[in-house]
């Protein structure tokens, strides 16, 4: 089995930095796509960032440009980059990865934007 644990979320004001890390143990192997995705309070969850095992990335429009998703392969931990936090960012972030048709989920980080 695979675990994800994420950290690095907690309170920051409005235009300001934050860096989310996932990282993951267990059963590691093979080549894999990584993604964030958050669930702010009465939404759906949405997709924020994924990256593949050679790069390539996809954003979400409403992060684009703000937001940037890394790997470290080495440590296998992915990261999420987030700056120019609006209050809207205001979230509990997951990381996920799927292998073999199984999809596996970190306990979440929360992030919240405001003041």
């Amino acid at each position: 089995q695979v675990q994800l644990v994420e950290s690095g979320g907690g309170l920051v004001q409005p235009g300001g930095s934050l860096r989310l890390s996932c990282a993951a143990s267990g059963s590691i192997f093979g080549t894999y796509t990584m993604r964030w995705y958050r669930q702010a309070p009465g939404k759906q969850r949405e997709l924020v960032a994924a990256r593949t095992s050679v790069g390539t990335t996809n954003y979400a429009d409403s992060v684009k440009g703000r937001f940037t998703i890394s790997r470290d392969n080495t440590k296998h931990t992915v990261y999420l980059q987030m700056n120019s936090l609006k209050p809207e960012d205001t979230a509990v972030y997951y990381c996920n990865t799927v292998r073999g048709g199984m999809s596996y989920w970190g306990q979440g980080t929360q992030v919240t934007v405001s003041s």
